[in-house]
């Protein structure tokens, strides 16, 4: 692992504990943990959300302002509001996907739930979401926390991964041991 990938992990983990704590001490834990899946969804649905967040062309006034806008129209509470604020005008911006992801651990982790990522190749309703995040309970005997995405590259099938456990059931990864072994041969 790189000393760069090090740092920004223990970069976001150090965020997401400040954002953990104040958030607990508020007792407001529950709503921004929403507030901060709600973040991470916006950020995955729009990519020109996350060009502007990105981008170190544009200032760090102006990315608060975008900030603060998507925090009013979702409702966001004071406490994710002021740690947006913190975190932009200490220009880690950059680091706010893997912050979330590690907040959403933590809350996770302190909770008792196991984390489980969910790619498919078709996007699934929220009855359908929670359909397979039961189903993986009842299996795993644990509740679990479903990081969601849909990826069309996949062409067809899911890919669940649920600590160290995988399951890859996508035409994509068929498709690229096909093409390994024709390499090999």
């Amino acid at each position: 692992m790189s000393s760069k990938s090090t740092f920004s992990n223990h970069t976001a983990r150090s965020y997401a504990l400040a954002l953990y704590e104040v958030s607990k001490e508020a007792s407001m834990l529950e709503k921004v943990e929403n507030e901060m899946n709600d973040l991470n969804q916006i950020l995955n649905k729009s990519p020109d959300f996350k060009k502007v967040i990105l981008s170190p062309t544009i200032t760090k006034e102006d990315k608060k302002k975008v900030l603060l806008k998507i925090a009013e129209q979702n409702n966001f509470s004071s406490t994710s509001n002021k740690f947006l604020g913190f975190v932009t005008s200490k220009n880690r911006l950059f680091f706010i996907e893997k912050i979330i992801e590690s907040f959403l651990n933590i809350t996770s982790s302190n909770k008792g739930e196991l984390k489980a990522k969910l790619i498919t190749s078709k996007e699934l309703t929220s009855t359908e979401q929670n359909k397979i995040q039961d189903e993986l309970s009842k299996e795993f005997k644990s509740s679990l926390n479903i990081d969601y995405k849909f990826d069309p590259s996949l062409i067809a099938g899911l890919i669940i991964q649920i600590g160290s456990v995988m399951v890859d059931t996508s035409i994509k990864s068929k498709l690229k041991k096909m093409q390994t072994k024709m390499v090999e041969v």
